[in-house]
């Protein structure tokens, strides 16, 4: 959530992140990896620098949102044990 938080303020470098949130760079980079296989983060090269960007801003609504959720029920939510059909 931290790394898509300082992407929501601009796109951002692999070292710029592991600065501004004290993370490893693996982290920063595998955290990176799924957001891109998810669609919800992007890049765009520059030389031989790589700038992530979020792709879907209304993201942070919809985290925002969840997050307004898990505070109002005491964080009690948990997943539906019946599949829903």
């Amino acid at each position: 959530m931290r790394i898509l938080q300082t992407l929501a303020r601009g796109e951002a470098r692999v070292v710029d992140l592991t600065a501004r949130l004290g993370l490893p760079q693996s982290t920063v980079s595998k955290h990176l990896a799924c957001l891109r296989g998810c669609g919800l983060v992007g890049y765009r090269a520059e030389g031989r620098q790589s700038f992530y960007s979020l792709t879907r801003p209304e993201l942070m609504g919809l985290l925002a949102s969840a997050e307004e959720l898990l505070a109002a029920t005491g964080h009690t939510v948990t997943l539906c044990p019946e599949p829903v059909s």
